[in-house]
């Protein structure tokens, strides 16, 4: 038995990835996520929890929901290259936020990240985070195939 699902597995992985289809609704596409993404084979890249308090530069991002927002999607963006894909490959993303008020905000950075084709997502407002300065934390899934 583990032997076919590790076969499985490895044929999943080598398959050339098809193209995304976005599952979208009216209210998931006003909020900036799909209401699913459909893919087939690629390779598939789980997405470690990313925070940002400082930026490039080293400057302290505490306080500044939106530079925090903007950092953690270019270090996912970075991952991402390192394993061969872009942003664009990610399929599934959960994000903490650490003020519920801040959800509009986070829609509209992610709407101008993103464009039309979200990934899946889920919001979860936490009392904190791992970094005390930290308002956003986001992990995620991306399906890495050819284009």
């Amino acid at each position: 038995m583990i032997r076919i699902v590790i076969a499985a597995l490895l044929v999943a992985i080598a398959a050339p990835a098809a193209a995304k289809d976005y599952v979208k609704g009216e209210r998931p596409q006003t909020r900036g996520y799909s209401l699913a993404v459909i893919t087939e084979g690629g390779k598939m890249v789980w997405l470690g929890g990313q925070l940002a308090v400082v930026d490039d530069t080293g400057r302290s991002l505490a306080g500044d929901f939106d530079g925090q927002v903007r950092q953690v999607f270019k270090l996912i963006g970075q991952t991402l290259e390192k394993a061969g894909g872009r942003l664009s490959d990610m399929v599934q993303m959960t994000v903490f936020i650490t003020d519920v008020r801040l959800g509009d905000r986070l829609t509209e950075i992610r709407r101008e990240i993103f464009g039309d084709n979200f990934p899946g997502s889920a919001l979860i407002t936490v009392t904190a985070l791992a970094n005390p300065d930290a308002k956003v934390e986001i992990q995620g899934y991306a399906v890495i195939g050819d284009r």
